[in-house]
């Protein structure tokens, strides 16, 4: 059986998958065309991390993850996930494993990585009503 933060962990990496998924389908057409991938990645990112600032508000405060150490784990997984997922989505579009990591390493890929870390910490900065 799994913990409140680990569940709340598992919800709050999917809604981010979900999110950067359908925020894709806007940057990938639309958007990278217009002005290049790393600009388009750096319109996409603060996008994203104030989405899930709210989110993660949401599912602390619906969960009741009041510790540090709850809100930790919470985002750890939810990092977990999301890696997960978009490695998985890699595979399904044909790029493969060493592919999807070489990704990571070019300059787009290291600012979403970065705004990636960030989203796992996000839990911690948001304070639980009785902090």
């Amino acid at each position: 059986m799994l913990g409140p933060a680990t569940r709340a962990g598992l919800r709050y990496g999917a809604e981010a998958f979900a999110l950067g998924f359908a925020l894709a389908l806007v940057r990938i057409p639309m958007l990278v065309p217009a002005i290049g991938e790393f600009a388009a990645v750096l319109c996409e990112i603060p996008v994203m991390l104030a989405a899930m600032l709210l989110r993660a508000r949401a599912i602390i405060r619906r969960s009741s993850i009041a510790t540090a150490r709850q809100r930790t784990a919470m985002g750890l997984t939810g990092f977990a996930l999301l890696m997960v997922c978009e490695w998985g989505l890699a595979l399904v579009l044909g790029q493969g494993s060493q592919a999807w990591l070489a990704s990571l390493a070019t300059l787009p890929g290291a600012i979403g990585l970065a705004g990636q870390l960030i989203f796992a910490m996000l839990p911690l900065m948001v304070r639980y009503p009785r902090d």
